[in-house]
């Protein structure tokens, strides 16, 4: 089902529509061959790249397309549906550039950005540690200043992009002042003491390598450091709020395309005479898919347009990642059961989708972490 987009200008509508033309052409077309095989698709983030896609939220006089984050996370949604792997790929991206676009210098927004959102390069964002992961300010890795810039060494585990990036937006600690001893750095791939871990095996998104990144003695210099030393612990929880917005999207679009195709499904399967859409069990679990993507598509926007009016945003981002990946995992999991076995086989889609919404409720914090924002947000009144 075409999902019609209520959109700001005549520009996004035309941006859809192109976005919608790749994804049937480049992208949807090869996700299920290139996820059962582990390939990671570089080349179609140079084809997005080159469609001016990999800089939508930036300005455009350092190469970005100007485009309202309200926009923005829907061509994120079109993407995931149609693949995954690279709709949250380029909300990695996205999240990889912010620090340089909203904290770095102008002679590094000059340098650095251009490139960063041309098209040619990717991110990917090294915050998480294989002791530090929903307790993000306890990271170890250190970033050790002397006359010449900084030494780092440590250790980051999650890293979407782990290997097959092109640079790295890394938070190490300077200080041992806990979150305000922590600094943002940026890391070009082939910085000398840089290395990388194989490939995590993962129950879904197999074509996105997800790998540690492993720092040994890795030089920088002093013009790598994003912001003020002690600052990247906010530089980090901002660009996650614009993160989560990037998930929420990603479940809606992944959520949409399993109920297409169980919608699909259940108005052809004939049982007992009829089309199994139009008994009640099956229908009502169809309606109750459909107002669940409505709901989160609608509270992702919301929070977007916050966003876009300089106003605060950081609880509604969370509400709209906990409720968009609670939201795809049922939706997921029902769209197994409405197709039965069907659904259980490679040969359909469900059973991928299934497990690629699963680690939705995991990344940009775990919706455990998502319902402590919220709730502290509520207390505080």
């Amino acid at each position: 089902m075409t999902v019609e987009r209520v959109l700001p200008t005549a520009e996004a509508h035309d941006l859809i529509d192109l976005v919608r033309d790749l994804v049937g052409k480049e992208v949807a077309p090869r996700a299920a061959a290139d996820e059962a095989t582990g390939r990671f698709p570089r080349e179609v983030f140079t084809t997005l790249g080159r469609a001016g896609l990999l800089g939508l939220p930036y300005p455009e006089e350092h190469g970005g397309a100007a485009q309202p984050y309200e926009v923005y996370l829907q061509v994120i949604e079109e993407l995931a549906a149609g693949w995954l792997a690279v709709g949250l790929g380029l909300s990695v991206h996205t999240l990889s550039c912010f620090p340089i676009a909203a904290y770095g210098t102008d002679a590094q927004r000059a340098e650095l950005l251009p490139e960063m959102l041309g098209g040619e390069l990717l991110g990917a964002y090294c915050l998480s540690e294989p002791h530090s992961g929903s307790d993000a300010a306890a990271l170890t890795t250190r970033a050790a200043r002397d006359a010449d810039g900084y030494t780092v060494d440590g250790v980051k585990a999650w890293i979407t992009h782990g290997g097959a990036a092109d640079f790295y937006t890394l938070m190490a600690r300077t200080s041992p002042d806990g979150a305000r001893g922590i600094s943002c750095f940026h890391v070009p791939a082939g910085t000398p003491g840089l290395s990388f871990g194989e490939p995590e095996r993962k129950m879904g998104m197999k074509s996105s390598p997800t790998a540690q990144v492993r720092f040994d003695a890795a030089r920088l210099g002093p013009d790598a450091l994003v912001g003020s030393e002690g600052e990247g612990f906010r530089i980090a929880m901002a660009a996650l709020d614009g993160g989560r917005l990037g998930i929420a999207a990603c479940a809606v679009g992944v959520a949409q395309a399993a109920f297409d195709a169980a919608a699909s499904y259940a108005r052809e399967r004939r049982q007992f005479g009829s089309r199994i859409a139009d008994f009640q069990g099956i229908g009502f679990m169809l309606a109750d898919m459909a107002t669940g993507i409505a709901a989160a598509r609608a509270l992702y926007l919301d929070a977007a347009r916050l966003r876009d009016t300089g106003r605060p945003y950081g609880t509604q981002a969370a509400m709209a990642k906990l409720f968009a990946t609670d939201m795809c995992m049922k939706v997921t999991t029902d769209a197994v059961q409405v197709l039965g076995g069907y659904g259980y086989v490679e040969d359909f889609p469900v059973e991928r989708y299934m497990r690629e919404a699963k680690v939705l409720q995991i990344v940009e914090g775990t919706n455990q972490v998502q319902r402590l924002v919220i709730s502290r947000a509520v207390a505080k009144g």
